[in-house]
């Protein structure tokens, strides 16, 4: 936990995908060892063939077989290389340590630590089922017949910075400020953060953005307006949308201005209101509220596992017409282009330009909340009977009650009419993008 609070304060997005893998890989790695295998056997430990010198103070009292310790090791050195190859001599030789400093205090024997091991590798090899590994390179899409501005020191350009968002600052602020003296830096929060876009959109030539998904998706609305292109900066939490575009970080972005190289990417539209990721209502609205009441205290990762389990149990499904069809859901999901994989939790798109919305319902049929979870568990989404997928150009929802939607778009929730169209804008927005390859 401490290597993986390590690699969070890097701020790098591999790291920090690192740090998450290898502590997903631990958790699953722990219940199988801890509870399945040790629940399983009782195998007493070998402390008294060993050195008082050598032996731990407090030994163990649960079985020897599997080693525990063993098995989250290995999870998370083979979930953290899994996601930053560099990692692996290094955490190979750790969890290495780790197994044989069980056998040498005489907790376990040397079977016992193989067999963690051996749980602990399948844990974080298991884990690319669920959680499948990002591609290393960026999403298609369209390069303009004409290049965007050229901008060496940030001519033209008005840069907004949202210093609510993930890893936004005022730190921040003055690094870009020293990497761009002739642009226009404004910091903002997010309460006047739209305000602010449109009156910097007056002014400029290229309109810049630094901060999460939801302040992209603002920047993008505003862009759209304006027909300015768009720098992206990636400051969020997840940058589910920088991470497509091929941004990595501020330099990434910052080549791609002195270069003037950009591409055309599609954008949804809920309504009105633009999206560069996702829309959606049901249970992720109520998710989205949840989180928010705890991310102050915990975090907005944990604050986002907590608020999960409190949602599946209490949640309660809504009552949707799609495209004249009444059906009862616990989750309809809008994705800005095709994501995959198509059978588990949306990742990445491969295509940013492809013209076409990402449909997916889930339906509160009996027993559907006991449904989705074991088809999650087991990695059988894409075969459960209350998961639906299909690619459309447009999909008209209604309240089947006639009341206000509540409706996320990129993360971000506000209510809607009681109907609106889910549709896209093909090739919308010029986004600054390095030169592919």
């Amino acid at each position: 936990m401490l290597l993986a609070t390590a690699l969070w304060a890097t701020g790098d997005r591999q790291a920090r995908r690192a740090a998450w893998r290898g502590l997903g890989s631990m958790a699953a790695a722990s219940a199988a060892a801890n509870v399945i295998g040790k629940g399983l056997t009782g195998r007493r430990r070998p402390y008294a063939d060993v050195p008082v010198r050598s032996r731990l103070r407090r030994v163990p009292r649960s079985s020897s077989f599997p080693s525990g310790h063993a098995a989250n090791a290995a999870a998370f050195a083979i979930g953290a290389a899994i996601e930053m190859p560099s990692l692996a001599a290094p955490g190979i030789a750790l969890a290495s340590a780790v197994g044989a400093s069980r056998v040498a205090t005489g907790v376990h024997y040397p079977s016992d630590v193989l067999a963690g091991t051996a749980i602990g590798a399948a844990a974080g090899l298991a884990a690319l089922r669920w959680w499948p590994l990002r591609p290393t390179w960026p999403a298609v899409a369209i390069r303009p017949a004409r290049k965007a501005p050229v901008s060496v020191a940030g001519e033209g350009l008005a840069l907004i910075v949202n210093t609510s968002a993930g890893t936004a600052s005022t730190r921040l602020a003055a690094r870009l400020a020293a990497d761009l003296p002739e642009a226009t830096i404004i910091e903002t929060d997010a309460g006047e953060l739209t305000a602010r876009l449109r009156l910097a959109a007056a002014s400029a030539r290229i309109l810049g953005v630094a901060g999460g998904d939801g302040t992209v998706s603002a920047a993008a609305a505003v862009a759209l307006e304006t027909g300015l292109p768009l720098l992206v900066i990636p400051a969020g939490t997840f940058n589910h949308f920088a991470a497509d575009l091929g941004v990595e970080s501020a330099r990434d972005a910052l080549a791609a201005l002195r270069d003037g190289e950009a591409v055309q990417v599609d954008l949804g539209l809920a309504g009105d209101r633009p999206f560069v990721n996702t829309s959606s209502t049901g249970v992720y609205v109520d998710l989205v509220n949840a989180r928010r009441q705890l991310e102050g205290v915990l975090g907005k990762p944990l604050a986002e596992a907590v608020a999960l389990s409190g949602v599946l149990r209490h949640g309660r499904p809504h009552e949707l017409v799609l495209d004249g069809r009444r059906r009862r859901l616990w989750l309809y999901f809008a994705g800005n282009c095709r994501y995959v994989p198509q059978g588990t939790a949306p990742a990445y798109r491969p295509d940013l330009a492809d013209g076409c919305l990402d449909i997916r319902v889930v339906e509160a049929t009996v027993l559907a909340r006991s449904r989705l979870v074991a088809a999650v568990l087991t990695s059988t989404l894409g075969r459960s009977r209350v998961y639906r997928s299909w690619r459309a150009s447009s999909v008209d929802v209604r309240a089947a009650d006639g009341q206000p939607i509540w409706l996320s778009t990129d993360g971000e929730v506000a209510t809607a009419e009681s109907g609106f169209v889910h549709r896209k804008h093909p090739h919308a927005l010029v986004v600054y993008r390095k030169a592919d390859g």
